[in-house]
C-alpha cells in the first residue's frame, strides 16, 4: 500500500473523513485560535501570511514542504473526490462515499495523478470567462512571466484562449517527486507576480487572484508535460444555489459586472 497522504484545505472546524489518508489542514492559520487536531500550515516552512491571497495555496505549499509521504494531494473540507457516480443528497451520506486510501492506491498504480473531472465552460473559453468574471491585468502578467522564464509552457497557456474545460479546484493527488517539480514551478510564477502586481487596488475577493489563476495553470503544467491521468467526479459537501450562480455568470458576460463573491 502507498503512502499517501491528501491535505484538507479547511479555515474552520469541520466534519472530516474517518480514512488516515486525510490531514485535516488549517490553512492561514497565522494569528488564529488554534482548532484542536488541525495541522496548522503557519508551522515549520509556510508562507501561512499569504492566504488572503494564495487561498489554498498555502496548504498546498505546506504539504510540498513538510509532508514526508511518497504521494501527496489536495482537496478541501466542502469538496472531495469519489470513484461513484450516483451521489447521495445528504451531506452525511456523502462522507461515507468519500475517495478511499484503497481506492487512491488502486488508481495511482496506473497513472501519475488524480484529477477532477472537468468543469465545462459551454458558451465561452477560459481566459473570456475569467477576463469577464475577474480583473485580467494578472493573467496578462502571468503570460509574461512564462514567455520569459519558461516558454515551453506559453503554448499551452495560450490554449486558454480556445479551450473550453479544464480540471479546477486546485484538486489532486500526485507522486511527490512530481508535486516537488509542479510546486517549484508554479510558486516560482506566482512569488514573481506578487512582486509586479499591487494587491491593495484590489478588493479582499479579487485580491485572491493567485489562488484561481494557479487552477488554470494546472492543465498548462501536465499537458505541456505529456502526464496521464485519472479523473475522478468531484462531491460539493454542501448544496450550490446554481441559480445565483448562473445569473452572476450571465451578469458578467453580458453585462460586464464582476463577480462579487464565490458560489
Amino acid at each position: 500500500m502507498k503512502n499517501i497522504k491528501i491535505i484538507v484545505a479547511t479555515h474552520k472546524k469541520y466534519q472530516m473523513p474517518k480514512d488516515e489518508m486525510y490531514v485535516p489542514v488549517h490553512v492561514g492559520s497565522k494569528g488564529k485560535d488554534i482548532i484542536e487536531n488541525y495541522q496548522r500550515d503557519e508551522e515549520k516552512e509556510n508562507i501561512s501570511e499569504k492566504n488572503p491571497y494564495f487561498c489554498e495555496l498555502t496548504g498546498l505549499y505546506w504539504a510540498w514542504k513538510n509532508l514526508k509521504s511518497d504521494y501527496i494531494g489536495l482537496v478541501h473540507y466542502r469538496r472531495y473526490f469519489t470513484n461513484l457516480n450516483k451521489i447521495p443528497k445528504e451531506e452525511k451520506e456523502k462522507f461515507e462515499i468519500v475517495l478511499s486510501k484503497e481506492q487512491a492506491n488502486n488508481i495511482l498504480e496506473s497513472v501519475d495523478i488524480i484529477l477532477p473531472k472537468k468543469r465545462k465552460y459551454y458558451i465561452e473559453n477560459l481566459y473570456s470567462h475569467y477576463e469577464h468574471t475577474m480583473y485580467i491585468e494578472p493573467l496578462k502578467e502571468t503570460r509574461k512571466i512564462i514567455e520569459e522564464k519558461y516558454p515551453e509552457y506559453i503554448v499551452e497557456f495560450d490554449k486558454l484562449h480556445k479551450r473550453t474545460s479544464a480540471h479546477m479546484f486546485n484538486m489532486f493527488v500526485m507522486k511527490k517527486e512530481l508535486l516537488n517539480e509542479y510546486c517549484t514551478w508554479l510558486f516560482d510564477i506566482l512569488f514573481e507576480l506578487e512582486k509586479i502586481i499591487d494587491i491593495s487596488q484590489y478588493d479582499a475577493f479579487h485580491a485572491r487572484f493567485f489562488g484561481r489563476i494557479s487552477e488554470l495553470l494546472l492543465d498548462v503544467w501536465i499537458n505541456t508535460k505529456g502526464l496521464k491521468y485519472e479523473e475522478l467526479k468531484v462531491m460539493d459537501m454542501q448544496n450550490i444555489n446554481w441559480l445565483k450562480k448562473g445569473m452572476a455568470f450571465l451578469k458578467a458576460k453580458f453585462m460586464g459586472k464582476k463577480y462579487e463573491r464565490s458560489f
